[in-house]
């Protein structure tokens, strides 16, 4: 990637832009919620002539080969579609919701919303690719191999170093999107009125005296197991979620030979990921198959073995930095793989950020609404998420009870399984 073009004092191309400002709205992180933002925004922007910057430190193609497995809803994929969808993509059709051991069990049907799917399972590197497709035909000005360090709020916009090639540059911009979990602190923010000290240097206030934005947070004990598995009596676009006495296991359909791979998220103590990492695929498809038990068969291979700690980061408001910041996606909040909302949740705030700067342009104003409109799909989606996290990871007689009892009755109480599906397909939008 070479250098950042331009400098400090490029002008945007934009209809709203001054000769200060590099862009109007700057996304840094270019995974599928950036992607997808950058993609949105330049086609409901066009009218208005926003200068859009998507930053990322890798190239797309880098993710190619990525096989990591992501749950997207039907409603993830409605808002998709228009814009890019992987060729890859395997419908789930039902789900199988269970406890190993324990009686209760519900299923979710897609024939029971008269949907083509409940969801979908899609590689990372595949929707990666395609999203980059989709946004490399746009006016995105798109920087590789660019790091992003913390920003500093103005009044009117945010100054952003980024070094790239070994450049260290300053971009200004109105806006300021981090769609890159883990990117950077709290920005510090100058005086609007006199930001100078008496030797005329800068003064930059520290963080921690421009409040940080407050985070919801929780260590699950556990850790999650992935890999890809193949099992020996499929049952093709069917998901499962067994609830054991360790945590949850999901099997989510990846197609394969006659639909017998797998995507799998075992959650489990940290002590036992550590052992279990450590055995060889055969011990581990042993252990793996008395914990989720025979109901398809024996596990027969697994490849792309990795683990990763469960804990809830979410932050309390999406915007900070004088109404100049926005989070999305993991920047915003990572939650528990349990009934796999976290890329939904995250597609579901890009989507209607793009439609609050579209119709608003880069301003405070669009970030307001944006947060106003998310605030209550955010409470219901993490609340859910945590609270069934919470739930069925208890390993206590009798609240496996109740949670089988929870299960059947959802059987013979339609409206509530209807509003609990709905809600993890569609969300609450607004």
């Amino acid at each position: 990637m070479n250098a950042v073009s331009g400098s400090a004092n490029d002008t945007s191309t934009g209809a709203n832009a001054h000769a200060h400002f590099d862009h109007d709205v700057t996304i840094v992180g270019a995974g599928p919620v950036g992607l997808a933002l950058a993609g949105w925004l330049a086609r409901r922007s066009a009218t208005q002539g926003l200068s859009i910057a998507l930053i990322d430190a890798r190239e797309p193609e880098d993710s190619a080969s990525d096989p990591r497995a992501i749950a997207v809803s039907q409603g993830s994929r409605t808002l998709l579609e228009a814009l890019a969808w992987p060729h890859d993509a395997t419908p789930i059709e039902r789900i199988h919701v269970s406890q190993r051991g324990h009686f209760g069990r519900t299923l979710i049907d897609r024939h029971d919303y008269d949907l083509p799917a409940l969801g979908y399972v899609v590689r990372y590197g595949t929707i990666v690719h395609a999203l980059a497709q989709a946004v490399r035909g746009t006016q995105v000005h798109w920087l590789h191999h660019t790091q992003a360090h913390d920003p500093v709020v103005q009044n009117d916009g945010v100054t952003l170093p980024v070094v790239s090639a070994g450049v260290e540059r300053h971009l200004r911009t109105r806006i300021l999107v981090n769609a890159e979990g883990g990117l950077y602190r709290a920005p510090p923010q100058r005086d609007a009125q006199d930001d100078s000290d008496e030797t005329g240097a800068k003064a930059v206030v520290p963080a921690a005296e421009t409040g940080r934005t407050p985070k919801r947070t929780r260590d699950y004990g556990q850790t999650a197991l992935v890999g890809v598995v193949t099992l020996a009596a499929p049952q093709p676009n069917v998901a499962w979620e067994r609830f054991t006495s360790e945590g949850p296991i999901a099997l989510l359909p990846m197609g394969g030979v006659r639909g017998a791979d797998y995507a799998l998220v075992w959650c489990c103590s940290p002590a036992q990921a550590e052992r279990r990492a450590q055995l060889s695929d055969a011990g581990f498809l042993a252990e793996l198959g008395v914990a989720f038990g025979a109901r398809m068969g024996r596990f027969m291979r697994i490849h792309a073995r990795a683990a990763f700690p469960l804990g809830l980061n979410a932050l309390d408001a999406l915007v900070s930095g004088n109404g100049r910041i926005a989070a999305v996606g993991n920047a915003a909040q990572t939650l528990h793989p349990v009934a796999g909302q976290g890329l939904n949740l995250g597609l579901r705030d890009a989507h209607a950020l793009a439609d609050s700067l579209a119709q608003h342009g880069a301003t405070p104003r669009a970030l307001a609404e944006f947060a106003g409109r998310r605030a209550f799909d955010r409470r219901m989606t993490i609340g859910a998420t945590d609270t069934l996290a919470r739930l069925f990871t208890v390993d206590f007689g009798p609240l496996a009870t109740l949670r089988g009892l929870a299960l059947t009755a959802l059987e013979f109480a339609p409206p509530v399984k209807t509003a609990l599906a709905r809600q993890m397909m569609f969300g609450q939008r607004s």
